[in-house]
């Protein structure tokens, strides 16, 4: 059974959250491992020691609050910086000496892990804020602070506000692609709905409009009428104003589920003979010429180049004559399946697919080119006035899935 397509996508600020995690832990470790090593410097070791205990314990218990943004709430971070600080305030209390030199604070470098969890969790306004407050603590814990003292407060006010900066401008270009995104996939399935229209609506009505022409009397009232709904329905569809909602794929493969099994490899899951959808199209005006050997795609790959090649030889019928002969070959290379079309009509004049884009027409532009974009591959049309036209699509195996 398929499964509906996953699509994951990872946070910016995830890395960061995890880089803060170990940060924290290894200056927590960096902490205990210089007050171990030399507790005599401590005039009241017993003062750092409890401190440095409920850091550590602090730090363990809260690694899962470092591990995004949901779990780094205020609270949390309201503490932690509270715990910072008293440890920097509490530093002279162990250290009579820690006013006259330059020593390091008790949590030492820890507190600088506080401060970045603002950056990442509000932007530079928070970092500012926390990094104002450690300042203040550090210039009231030395008394007579030194010029090295101002230079690592001013080193952790730049460094967390820069971070914080980095990190709004992080989100606001996950927004924007994001929006890019949700934009793109619409702009696809309001492609995909428009060919839906333009292979049945708006064929039926063109030609309800010809052959009530031809026919006259009541006949050519009903075509004239069907012909303004033609030219309204394609006004809608060229504008993308046409409704997004998904709609039933009826090929004859039944209806399509657009999904994708992320179990399987690319190009895996329920396969689908193309010469089987093909065939439906040879005749007296149309010869197939297929390789002897199944050619499997994906069902809904299989089902999407299908319908282009019967966009195409629709175009055929309509722009070359009742009389015109068409020719389809499949061919079945390992890397890619191509499909050639080719009529001996009386070709495309120069300019007039894109006259016929502008006006509305876009049988070529989304019921051929848009489905083999849609399938990662690709449609060349090849045409000379008087030598007929060519179609080639082609379909990578590793892309061909929707």
């Amino acid at each position: 059974m398929a499964k509906r397509e996953r699509v994951v996508r990872m946070s910016v600020e995830l890395p960061l959250w995890r880089a803060l995690a170990a940060y924290r832990l290894l200056t927590m470790v960096y902490a205990v491992l210089l007050f171990a090593f030399n507790p005599g410097k401590f005039e009241r070791p017993w003062v750092a020691a409890a401190f440095l205990a409920v850091m550590s314990l602090w730090t363990l218990a809260t690694l899962p609050n470092v591990a995004n943004a949901t779990r780094c709430t205020k609270r949390f971070l309201v503490v932690d910086l509270t715990v910072a600080l008293t440890g920097i305030m509490l530093t002279p209390l162990a250290d009579a000496q820690a006013q006259t030199q330059d020593g390091p604070t008790l949590p030492t470098i820890w507190t600088a892990g506080s401060v970045l969890a603002f950056a990442i969790k509000g932007g530079w306004r928070w970092a500012g804020f926390a990094s104002s407050l450690v300042a203040v603590a550090n210039i009231i814990e030395r008394g007579q602070p030194s010029r090295d003292t101002f230079h690592n407060v001013l080193l952790v006010w730049v460094a967390s506000i820069a971070i914080g900066y980095v990190v709004e401008v992080a989100r606001a270009s996950e927004r924007t692609l994001a929006r890019a995104l949700e934009i793109e996939a619409a702009t696809r399935e309001r492609e995909r709905l428009a060919r839906d229209i333009h292979d049945g609506v708006l064929q039926v009505l063109a030609m309800v409009q010809r052959r009530g022409t031809a026919l006259g009397g009541e006949a050519e009232e009903l075509g004239r009428m069907a012909g303004e709904q033609e030219v309204a329905l394609r006004t809608l569809v060229s504008s993308g104003l046409v409704p997004t909602t998904r709609a039933s794929e009826d090929a004859s493969l039944g209806a399509v589920v657009r999904t994708v099994d992320v179990d399987d490899p690319p190009g895996g899951g329920q396969s689908h003979d193309l010469r089987s959808l093909l065939a439906r199209h040879a005749g007296s005006k149309v010869t197939l010429s297929e390789p002897g050997a199944p050619v499997l795609l994906p069902a809904a790959a299989a089902a999407e180049l299908g319908a282009a090649v019967s966009a195409a030889l629709d175009n055929v019928r309509r722009h070359a004559g009742e009389n015109a002969h068409a020719w389809i070959l499949v061919e079945d290379w390992p890397d890619e399946v191509i499909v050639t079309v080719r009529d001996d009509g009386p070709g495309i004049p120069e300019g007039r697919l894109a006259q016929a884009e502008g006006e509305g027409r876009l049988g070529v532009a989304l019921s051929i080119r848009g489905r083999l974009r849609d399938l990662g591959g690709s449609a060349e049309l090849i045409s000379v006035p008087g030598q007929g036209t060519e179609v080639e699509l082609k379909v990578p195996r590793g892309k061909a899935v929707i």
